[in-house]
């Protein structure tokens, strides 16, 4: 699940003023879960893999886990920390993807990683069936980053209804994040112990799988009772929520007092930080389950719809809007380039350059293997398959 505190480091450019042009794009043959960047590095969760591919397009690496990989990967100091579905934390080498430790959880890891002051913070447990309880039993690990030793868990309620998700964040010495029972809570970020919670409405069935912001001593979250809400740091006190008609599965990005956010009911929406008050919406053709990147004066965010968008962030006006070719992920925004995941491939996008070629990098749909420079991509040199791919072709 998307962690906001991490997946990218400060821009120094926004991305395109008008519609993009296709940089490149890499077909993965597996579906792309997360996408992060560090280090001119585009590290991708797809399906049971971790891939590593450079921000020119060339892939430079991949780990293969034992399970889906949903958990969106944090990399901090020359390491890869992610998360499994087969119930571990890895930490790979960033350049090499070498596996230097994995920690066993009591359950799916698709909460992502937040990593502060050489200790690593994730969630564990997860359930499909959000409607049908119980679920896998939650439990919120701090683990040593050079090693992967446990430091402490904290496990959320006394019932089977409590798997974790929703991504941490560390700020000030406490770690806040949220809990399929319903709840979100504040804990000592040295010892684990819970300092507050905050119940949602309608509990047991509002699981929170929202990742919050913590700005200005508030935290900002959504939950599947359709509802924003915004709680004192110090004391988990609410001070406003607001209400959508949807699930908000998204995580909040605060910039400038305005709370960007999506919803399962179609729309973006752009709050008032301080007291709830909504600015503006947009409405989409489909659910917004991604989360906002905000650049500038720019709100990038993907959707069910196939689409990602660029809005005003003033007004909400639409700039412009990409077509992929299935429902598109959280966008991360680098240095005037939007790299986004879809279907089986993440995509570069940037302003249209005149002259320039678009490369596609396409592997076979047997073995997987890349068929960029091959001259014959309809078929496999390696496995001999007869392939679908296309040739590289020009924007």
């Amino acid at each position: 699940m998307y962690n906001p505190t991490h997946r990218v480091p400060r821009s120094r450019k926004h991305g395109p003023d008008s519609d993009p042009s296709v940089r490149w794009s890499h077909q993965l043959q597996k579906y792309v879960h997360e996408v992060a960047i560090w280090d001119n590095t585009v590290y991708v969760a797809v399906s049971d893999e971790v891939v590593a591919i450079g921000t020119d397009g060339t892939e430079q690496w991949s780990f293969r886990t034992d399970d889906e990989v949903w958990s969106s990967p944090a990399v901090v100091d020359g390491t890869v920390y992610v998360g499994s579905d087969d119930a571990h934390v890895y930490a790979l080498d960033a350049r090499s993807g070498t596996e230097q430790w994995s920690f066993r959880t009591d359950g799916e890891v698709r909460s992502s990683p937040a990593v502060v002051d050489d200790t690593v913070y994730v969630g564990s447990g997860y359930s499909a069936q959000v409607s049908s309880p119980p679920f896998d039993r939650g439990t919120v690990y701090a683990l040593d980053a050079a090693s992967g030793t446990e430091r402490w868990t904290f496990q959320t309620a006394n019932d089977p209804v409590s798997g974790v998700s929703s991504s941490p964040a560390v700020v000030d010495g406490t770690v806040y994040v949220g809990s399929d029972d319903a709840h979100v809570y504040a804990l000592d970020a040295r010892s684990g112990t819970e300092q507050w919670s905050f119940q949602t409405a309608n509990a047991p069935s509002s699981v929170v799988r929202s990742s919050p912001a913590v700005v200005d001593g508030t935290v900002y979250i959504g939950s599947r009772d359709t509802h924003v809400y915004a709680l004192d740091a110090r004391s988990g006190t609410e001070q406003w929520s607001f209400q959508t008609d949807g699930w908000v599965r998204s995580s909040p990005a605060v910039v400038d007092d305005t709370v960007y956010v999506g919803s399962d009911d179609t729309r973006v929406y752009a709050l008032d930080a301080r007291g709830g008050t909504e600015q503006w919406s947009f409405r989409t053709d489909g659910e917004v389950r991604s989360s906002p990147a905000v650049v500038d004066d720019t709100v990038y965010i993907g959707n069910v719809d196939r689409h990602v968008y660029a809005l005003d962030a003033a007004s909400g006006t639409e700039q412009w809007s990409f077509q992929t070719d299935g429902t598109t992920i959280s966008p991360v925004v680098v240095d005037g380039t939007v790299y986004v995941g879809s279907c089986d491939r993440v995509y570069a996008l940037g302003e249209e350059e005149s002259g320039g070629n678009t490369k596609v990098y396409e592997r076979c749909s047997g073995c997987g293997a890349d068929l960029s420079d091959h001259g014959d991509v309809n078929f496999c040199p390696k496995c001999g398959a007869q392939t679908e791919t296309s040739a590289d072709s020009n924007s």
